[in-house]
């Protein structure tokens, strides 16, 4: 079996000729095999052997045996079929999900006419895996925002129902009223961060990297986080190098921060503290959310940045989350260059740290100074 198998034809085809057909099928990420009448692979191109079509050899039963099946269907109806089929992996496959299936779509084409011996036929292969993943991502989310929408909306009408029936009970008129504000704040979040996501999901441009100093980032998440962490007495202290800078979207980068910052309060338990730690490392700049909260088991560890996951649904609801601001956190880091990470422990708190860049993306150019934490927050913000 190789790459050098040709047609029987009355022209003539150089070397060089050969050589570049070679080289171009062995560059394409396109599975492509061709088998004789008896299934005896003749010519396979390396991306095929990847997704599982041919094991290297020259004997039929290197050759995978649902392909073979399609192959003589082929052979006897004359007419072409294209299949989606999940095949493991071949020697050095592409590396997908841990668990998930390769997803592979295949045509198979009777080779007629002078050119070709009888029997043969050629298989194109395409590994189509990323595009069922991103379909199911898609579906998920379809189904999983209509269900966070349902719930508040639905709420809204039945509370709504329930204030016209107690139009002359003043009290029960109010607690009524309050419940329809908060569940339209949670529908207002939910919407906001909806469009955030999609935002920078999209395929429209970042903005253009800037300087941003980490005090400043670190005072406007204070000033944004100030009221829910007083009503619950939690302390916000920032014990980080101050002067840092960062590049990226300001605006951004303190969606990412105050979102961390947001989750530690909420779940954390009164009376706690949460510390904003700032530090470079390398060429990059680490700024951890640490809280005394009630922690992450290991099991949701990896999921906790998918959209809509929640580890604790029960407390979720209780604190109005949307399970979409550590999604939106991640986006923003993967954004700018960098990354988000956890380390957490049950009943004794997390610690999310968000790594971005320390230098512009194009040249080493020197930072600016950073702004000076306000006397208010040197110590406990």
């Amino acid at each position: 079996m190789a790459v050098g198998w040709h047609r029987r034809s009355s022209m003539s085809t150089s070397p060089q000729a050969e050589r570049v057909a070679a080289d171009a099928l062995n560059a394409l990420r396109v599975g492509v095999l061709v088998l004789d009448a008896a299934d005896v692979p003749v010519l396979a191109n390396p991306a095929a052997v990847e997704l599982g079509l041919v094991r290297e050899g020259v004997s039929p039963q290197q050759v995978h045996a649902v392909i073979r099946t399609l192959a003589g269907q082929v052979r006897r109806s004359g007419v072409r079929r294209e299949v989606e089929l999940d095949l493991p992996r071949g020697a050095g496959g592409r590396v997908h999900l841990a668990g998930e299936p390769q997803g592979v779509r295949v045509r198979v084409i009777p080779l007629g006419g002078e050119d070709y011996p009888p029997g043969h036929v050629a298989i194109e292969a395409s590994d189509v895996t990323e595009a069922h993943r991103v379909a199911r991502v898609r579906r998920d989310f379809v189904a999983n925002v209509s269900h966070e929408l349902k719930t508040p909306v639905g709420a809204l009408a039945l509370l709504a129902e329930t204030l016209l029936e107690a139009a002359d009970d003043p009290d029960a008129s109010r607690r009524f009223a309050e419940r329809i504000h908060h569940e339209s704040q949670r529908l207002a979040r939910l919407v906001k961060e909806l469009l955030e996501l999609s935002r920078l999901q999209g395929a429209d441009p970042l903005p253009t990297p800037v300087p941003v100093a980490v005090d400043r980032i670190v005072n406007e998440v204070v000033d944004r986080t100030r009221t829910a962490a007083a009503a619950k007495n939690i302390d916000i202290h920032f014990a980080g190098t101050r002067g840092l800078t960062v590049f990226g979207s300001e605006n951004q980068l303190v969606t990412a921060v105050a979102n961390l910052v947001e989750n530690a309060i909420a779940y954390s338990s009164e009376e706690t503290k949460v510390t904003i730690d700032a530090r470079r490392v390398g060429d990059m700049v680490d700024i951890a959310v640490v809280d005394q909260g009630i922690g992450i088991a290991v099991k949701d560890l990896d999921r906790i940045f998918e959209r809509f996951y929640r580890a604790d649904q029960a407390r979720s609801r209780d604190t109005g989350g949307t399970g979409l601001g550590l999604a939106i956190v991640k986006h923003i880091a993967v954004n700018h260059g960098g990354r988000v990470d956890v380390d957490s422990t049950v009943g004794a708190g997390s610690t999310f740290t968000l790594r971005l860049p320390a230098r512009p993306p194009d040249a080493a150019l020197p930072l600016p100074p950073g702004v000076e934490i306000d006397s208010e927050g040197s110590d406990v913000l």
